[in-house]
């Protein structure tokens, strides 16, 4: 992370000195150190999940069965002071099994018989949904209203979720046996969608030097939920230029095609994505910000997070399918195609770092 000596851009509003913001934000890279004392790569996925993190948002990893992705996120919220549950979703699997249910009690005064709402795992700070698409639509929507609007109604009854929350989620890839894709209105709900890929010959081979012997790694815990809440409010005041929220508007109104100029997504784009895509994309990049130290956006902040935020907002034709064609496809050319902004200030992080 690139450092200066001063924060030009430092946030106002909350009660932190530019050492505590300092020490604050050095946190974060020792979270990324502590989970690579487990997870061997995969640096880019570790750091879209922290991003999601500090905007206070979802998070969707899909890779093939074996690649970390369960220790990915487990790891993640041992280096977290925050309650930490994991469901395991199966074709069995019942709503009730992950918001609760009323059970009947006895008061043993009275005798009087009433129900008792009984909290299921759902009620956390980081739920890992593990394999989401194990399990059948219903079930899978029983997580819709937790995540968008943090709370759980049950009989005429609405109970809030701890703050913050976070559902961290892993799927197999959709073309595999025993699997039911995610319906838009959920995915849309996921803040980033991230691909976790195989790991290179050289990383491969560490993973069996570190998994197939003595050695075990106790994680610490290193951000406490009070610092995690912190370091949300500061990502909402990472400054962004008007100059890129609207290349941001333009990069989301280019992916619906009955509005766009770009050529790939009137051929292959069936469906763009909304305006919650571009919010998105704004406190990803600002989260992206903060992780590097810096108090303002700049257009490789946008960059780097548009196809995790993109990639499940976007539905591709028959005629994308027919050519093999992928979202990131469509993404890179997006971005390749839509002119950046001509002001030097949104791509100088220079004078914008924060320590």
């Amino acid at each position: 992370m690139s450092t200066t000596n001063s924060l030009p851009s430092q946030p106002q509003s909350l009660p932190l000195g530019e050492q505590d913001i300092i020490q604050l934000l050095s946190k974060l890279a020792d979270v990324t150190d502590e989970l690579g004392r487990v997870i061997v790569g995969q640096r880019s996925v570790v750091q879209q999940l922290i991003v999601a993190m500090l905007a206070g948002g979802h998070c969707l990893l899909e890779g093939a069965p074996g690649l970390a992705k369960t220790l990915m996120v487990s790891s993640l919220a041992k280096t977290l002071e925050l309650d930490y549950k994991r469901i395991q979703f199966t074709p069995d699997l019942m709503p009730s099994d992950i918001i609760g249910t009323e059970i009947l009690e006895t008061d043993h005064d009275s005798g009087e018989r009433f129900f008792k709402f009984k909290q299921g795992p759902v009620f956390t700070h980081i739920l890992l949904a593990d394999e989401i698409n194990r399990t059948p639509p219903k079930t899978q929507a029983a997580l819709l209203e937790a995540m968008q609007e943090r709370t759980i109604s049950y009989a005429g009854n609405i109970h809030p979720l701890p703050k913050p929350f976070f559902v961290l989620a892993t799927q197999n890839p959709v073309e595999q046996s025993g699997t039911y894709a995610l319906p838009e209105a959920q995915l849309d709900r996921f803040l980033m969608f991230v691909r976790v890929g195989y790991p290179s010959a050289e990383e491969e081979i560490e993973i069996l030097a570190r998994t197939t012997g003595t050695q075990s790694v106790t994680l610490k815990e290193v951000l406490h939920t009070e610092e995690i809440l912190t370091l949300q409010s500061l990502v909402r005041q990472v400054d962004i230029a008007s100059e890129l929220l609207q290349y941001i508007s333009q990069l989301v109104r280019d992916t619906r095609p009955d509005i766009s100029g770009n050529q790939s997504v009137k051929e292959f784009v069936r469906w763009g994505a909304g305006p919650r895509a571009g919010q998105a994309i704004v406190l990803c990049a600002k989260a992206n910000a903060l992780l590097n130290q810096r108090f303002a956006v700049t257009l490789e902040d946008i960059r780097s997070v548009a196809h995790g935020v993109l990639r499940h907002r976007i539905l591709l034709n028959f005629q994308a399918q027919a050519q093999n064609m992928d979202t990131d496809s469509v993404i890179d050319h997006l971005i390749n195609h839509t002119p950046p902004p001509e002001s030097p200030l949104v791509t100088n992080t220079s004078s914008s770092n924060a320590g």
